[in-house]
C-alpha cells in the first residue's frame, strides 16, 4: 500500500476504510490531501478483495473545506495555476464518485463547503445528528463551482437554489429532509448504522453492485426514449447472462448461499 501523510487508508478483509486525519486543522483539504484521496480510493477501489469504502474523518469535524494556508497560497494564482488547481479537485471528486466499489461517507462532525462536494460523491452518508452543513461559499466571494454536480445530485437543485445562495447554516435533520444525507443518528450509534449498510454492501454480488453504479450514472436524468429502453433491456441480458447472475439466480432457485458469500467465509 501507498505511504499517506495527511489520511490514513485500511484495507480490513472487504472493508477498505479512508480516514481524513488532521482533527487541527479541521481535516481541512489542500493540494496534498486531495492527491492522496484521489490515490486512496483509487487504491481501494482496484483491490479485488474490497466490497465496499468508509469514507471517515478523525476529530471533532468532517472536514471544513479548503485549508486556510492552501487558500493564501491560491490568491496569487494566475487564471492557468487556478484551472490546474480546480483540475486536480474536480478529478479527486469523479475519482470518489466513479469508484466501482461503494462508498459510505461517515460523517462524524461539521461539513463546510468543499467538504460538502466529499460527501456527496459518496453513494451514500450516515450523519451523526449534531453535525452542521454549510456551502459557505458566497460569503467570501466565490460559488460551489467543482462540487456543484455532486451537491445537485444529491440534494437537488431546489435546495440548492436556497443553500448555494444563502450559505446559511443547516443541520443534519434538514440535511436528511433534502435527501443530502440518508440516515441521522446519535453519536454512539454512528458505527453502527454504517456497519448495517456495509453489511447489506457485502452481502450482494460485487459485480452487480458494480452495474448497479454504472446503471444509475447512465439513466439518470435520461430522457425515456427507444435508446434508453434498449440500453436497459441489454443490461438486464447482460447480467443475466454472467456468472454471478446465473450463479445468484440458482442459488436463489435451490435455496443456498451464493458462492460470493461462501468464498468470503473463507
Amino acid at each position: 500500500m501507498s505511504e499517506y501523510t495527511k489520511l490514513q487508508l485500511s484495507l480490513d478483509g472487504a472493508i477498505a476504510r479512508v480516514w481524513l486525519d488532521q482533527p487541527d486543522a479541521r481535516n481541512a483539504f489542500d493540494d496534498v490531501v486531495i492527491a492522496e484521496l484521489t490515490r486512496a480510493f483509487t487504491e481501494a477501489g482496484a483491490a479485488p478483495q474490497v466490497k465496499a469504502i468508509v469514507l471517515g474523518a478523525n476529530g471533532p469535524a468532517f472536514c471544513a473545506g479548503a485549508n486556510l494556508n492552501w487558500m493564501r497560497r491560491m490568491a496569487d494564482y494566475t487564471r492557468d495555476e487556478n484551472i490546474a488547481d480546480a483540475g486536480k479537485l474536480a478529478e479527486m471528486l469523479r475519482t470518489i464518485a466513479e469508484c466501482p466499489k461503494p462508498t459510505i461517507a461517515r460523517v462524524q462532525g461539521d461539513v463546510y463547503a468543499g467538504g460538502m462536494g466529499l460527501v456527496a460523491a459518496c453513494d451514500m452518508a450516515v450523519s451523526v445528528d449534531t453535525a452542521w452543513y454549510c456551502l459557505s461559499e458566497v460569503k467570501i466571494g466565490l460559488v460551489p463551482a467543482t462540487i456543484s454536480p455532486y451537491v445537485l445530485r444529491a440534494m437537488g437543485t431546489r435546495a440548492s437554489q436556497r443553500y448555494f445562495l444563502t450559505a446559511e447554516r443547516f443541520t443534519a435533520a434538514e440535511a436528511h429532509r433534502i435527501g443530502f444525507v440518508h440516515e441521522v443518528v446519535a453519536a454512539d450509534a454512528l458505527d453502527a448504522k454504517v456497519d448495517e449498510l456495509l453489511k447489506a454492501l457485502t452481502g450482494a454480488s460485487p459485480a452487480a453492485v458494480r452495474a448497479c453504479k454504472k446503471l444509475i450514472a447512465d439513466v439518470a436524468g435520461r430522457e425515456i426514449d427507444d435508446a434508453l429502453i434498449a440500453q436497459t433491456v441489454e443490461g438486464i441480458a447482460d447480467i443475466r447472462a454472467s456468472d454471478e447472475g446465473r450463479e445468484g439466480v440458482q442459488a436463489f432457485l435451490q435455496k443456498r448461499k451464493p458462492s460470493w458469500l461462501e468464498a468470503s467465509k473463507s
